[in-house]
């Protein structure tokens, strides 16, 4: 996973021009962006220093270091405009399918996350892949519907976390059609 390279540009400079202005859409998918990653921290901790196997020990390292790298980005964005980084009761009005937050596409149910702190082995990692994969699934419509704002910085983020998702997509399903099987 070569995400963590594309990341290292993810800041803003300090020159600003017009279209670096966040608009409502932006601060509405930062927002609700900020909330899918911050489960997505959940889930790795969740499998990291566990007995998962080495490719879900590498995605959980990888994943937590991009994507609390990225809430860091998007929390700072959102701080320098004043907007709130707490976690949103509502999401997604922004995409004009607002819905309350624990129904976001993508996010693991109370009791998926319990399943996975409880189980062991290679029935660990095999959760943990098919939980990150269908979280991807979910952020993937949000970055899709943010793809054309005029702000750069923005468009420029979900850029990278599209392709890096994507990718992870691709190896969690590889994965789960190999060594991470349903026995």
């Amino acid at each position: 996973m070569a995400a963590g390279a594309a990341l290292t540009a993810c800041g803003s400079s300090d020159s600003k021009s017009a279209s670096d202005d966040l608009t409502d859409d932006d601060i509405g998918f930062l927002i609700d962006m900020s909330f899918h990653h911050g489960q997505a921290l959940v889930l790795c901790q969740r499998v990291l220093g566990r007995e998962t196997g080495g490719p879900v020990q590498a995605a959980a390292a990888e994943i937590l270091q991009n994507q609390a790298y990225e809430l860091g980005v998007m929390h700072a964005w959102l701080q320098a405009v004043g907007a709130s980084t707490a976690p949103p009761d509502e999401v997604m009005g922004w995409m004009g399918m607002a819905m309350p937050a624990d129904q976001m596409p993508g996010l693991a149910s109370t009791a998926e996350i319990a399943e996975l702190a409880a189980l062991d082995g290679r029935a660990k990692g095999r959760l943990f892949l098919e939980l990150m994969r269908a979280h991807h699934v979910g952020a993937l419509h949000m970055l899709e519907s943010i793809a054309d704002t005029s702000t750069e910085r923005v468009a420029s983020l979900a850029r990278r976390m599209t392709t890096a998702q994507t990718y992870e997509i691709g190896v969690f399903d590889e994965l789960l059609a190999g060594s991470y099987a349903a026995a």
